[in-house]
């Protein structure tokens, strides 16, 4: 269920970013259209042979003095212990091996989790390769030499890091039960939900190294029906520098939405809608995952009888590339419409995996270019041949056309609305493949 995460660790300069960009390809660069979608992206996904995974850059912060360094890296270690399946600790073969590379092995090491030692900047094998043997010293396997700015050695890296990951992917492609990830900033009632639809204010979040990913799965049996819920709280510690909250809350959410069917965005009533829940949403748009928002803390709000229409009108404006997502006020405190939650989950999986037939999808489309006509350019007219559902969890349809240039994302858009019309599709993203096949 999922890509496996990977989390590059290392301290500063040493070229997290490089090998993040490197691996990452073109895709960093591009800004995407999709509002929502941060420019300093921190994560990417990538293939390696048969392998999908998504990368995060931990690093982030630059301190001056040694301590703050070494906090820190420890800060950044503990973040890619909690989430990431496989960790990448990068090291600079012309700096050397430092203290503070030392302390971070060690908490590496007792997490439990595979780590790969990499020694960047070896530009040239034959000139730094006694120097990386010093690595040996950390005592966490064998070093492998890299050049992230040469792109020497990262097929050797990236072999290693794909070995670890079959024993990863088998626990939840064999657990059917739905996968709910609760994401959102810092503060906004993540765990309060988690506990009040439990019934009990037991603590998720658990401080042991290397367990952390179990311990913020939470089974919740209703109807006959056992529900794991995914939180993303555990910003144990309040953190003086805001981007670091960010960054933080962004990796989490991101790991956790790689194991999810739906996502339950939680939005701070009193707060609104902010840039940060935005970025958030983004995520699991991207990655066509089934979406709630759920307004929390609502009892707390002033209300007339305009304020659901004014608070969902923004929610919906700032939100606008997610038209189907499901909206919920509640209150995890007085658990008013908490009930709801799961009738709202329950919708939004079946309809994540909802499947048309072909049939009945060329019917509709050709109903729709009958009202409205395809658009054309310097005398030639799109033509669209027909339509098939070819995959679910998000549903994705593949439409065969004479001309792939002239299929504008608008009608596009024109016709995903007529299917959404027939069908419904609530909560759930659709996905659309545009292929070109020659008039005969």
């Amino acid at each position: 269920m999922g890509r496996p995460v990977v989390a590059i660790v290392g301290r500063p300069n040493v070229g997290k970013s490089t090998l993040f960009n490197t691996l990452a390809g073109d895709k960093i660069s591009i800004v995407q259209d999709t509002p929502g979608v941060t420019r300093d992206r921190i994560y990417a996904d990538v293939s390696w042979l048969k392998y999908n995974f998504t990368i995060v850059d931990t690093g982030g912060i630059e301190p001056d003095s040694n301590d703050i360094i070494l906090k820190s890296m420890r800060e950044q270690a503990e973040i890619a212990i909690s989430t990431a399946d496989v960790i990448m600790f990068i090291t600079d073969v012309r700096q050397g091996l430092v203290d503070a590379d030392g302390k971070v092995a060690d908490m590496l090491r007792r997490s439990g989790k595979p780590v790969i030692l990499v020694v960047n900047k070896v530009d040239s094998f034959e000139k730094f390769m006694p120097d990386v043997y010093e690595f040996y010293n950390l005592g966490i396997g064998d070093p492998i030499p890299i050049s992230a700015a040469s792109q020497l050695g990262l097929g050797d890296m990236l072999d290693e890091v794909v070995s670890h990951f079959d024993m990863h992917d088998t626990s939840d492609e064999e657990d059917e039960r739905p996968r709910v990830a609760i994401i959102g900033k810092p503060n906004v009632g993540k765990s309060s939900i988690i506990n009040k639809l439990l019934g009990t204010d037991r603590v998720i979040v658990s401080d042991i190294a290397g367990t952390t990913r179990d311990a913020i799965d939470t089974a919740i049996k209703r109807n006959g029906t056992e529900y794991v819920f995914i939180d993303t709280a555990g910003l144990r510690r309040k953190s003086k520098i805001k981007e670091e909250i960010e960054r933080y809350s962004i990796i989490r959410t991101v790991s956790a939405v790689e194991r999810c069917n739906v996502a339950v965005l939680v939005i701070d009533a009193e707060e609104g809608i902010t840039e940060q829940d935005t970025k958030i949403a983004g995520i699991a748009h991207e990655r066509g995952k089934g979406m709630i928002i759920v307004v929390n803390k609502w009892d707390a709000v002033e209300k007339d009888d305009k304020t659901i229409y004014k608070v969902t009108n923004e929610i919906r404006q700032k939100l606008s590339y997610m038209p189907y997502a499901e909206l919920l006020f509640v209150s995890a405190k007085t658990g008013q419409r908490l009930n709801k939650l799961f009738e709202v989950i329950d919708m939004v999986i079946e309809n994540h995996s909802l499947r048309i037939a072909t049939g009945v999808l060329n019917e509709i489309m050709a109903e729709a270019v009958a009202l409205n006509q395809p658009p054309s350019d310097k005398g030639k007219r799109l033509r669209l041949y027909y339509i098939t559902q070819v995959s679910v969890k998000p549903p994705t349809f593949v439409i065969f056309v004479n001309d792939k240039e002239l299929m504008h994302f608008s009608y596009t858009r024109y016709i995903e609305n007529k299917i959404r019309e027939a069908f419904g599709f609530k909560g759930t993203p659709l996905k659309f493949i545009i292929r070109e096949r020659k008039e005969k």
